[in-house]
């Protein structure tokens, strides 16, 4: 009786790497566009444009030159780990979930605000942290620096 042993190819499914450089590119495009969309909302606030809603006896209230400010930092990072990954790095994911986190965070602070931006902006930066979370290490680019 022969004995048959199954093993495990080194590198992923062609269809599966497809679908991973598909979703980091996703990821990739989104991040961008929410950093450049928060860049754009620090600058208004912290022109203290009136576009924002005044709102008394909230919580988290803050000067809007302080969110336009937090809004503006938090967009510019984002553009930077959108070009990590676009250039595929490792640590362009880890950082991407982590700012995209951050995002969520500041726009839930920030709702009263701005409720209908914030809403957008706060599902724009979940579908990059699931765009970035979904991909599976073995389903990584073909090259390995993933």
């Amino acid at each position: 009786m022969a004995t048959t042993h199954h093993t495990r190819p080194t590198s992923a499914h062609p269809a599966r790497q497809g679908w991973a450089v598909g979703l980091t590119a996703f990821a990739a495009v989104m991040l961008l566009i929410a950093g450049v969309l928060d860049v754009l909302r620090g600058i208004s606030a912290i022109a203290e444009d009136s576009v924002f809603v005044a709102t008394p006896n909230y919580v988290y209230e803050f000067d809007l030159t302080s969110w336009g400010w937090i809004h503006l930092i938090l967009g510019a990072v984002a553009l930077i780990v959108s070009a990590g990954l676009f250039q595929t790095s490792t640590w362009a994911r880890v950082a991407g979930v982590a700012i995209a986190s951050l995002i969520i965070i500041a726009n839930f602070l920030s709702l009263p605000y701005s409720p209908a931006w914030s809403i957008v902006m706060i599902a724009l930066s979940g579908f990059v942290i699931w765009a970035l979370c979904v991909v599976r290490k073995d389903d990584s680019y073909a090259s390995g620096d993933m």
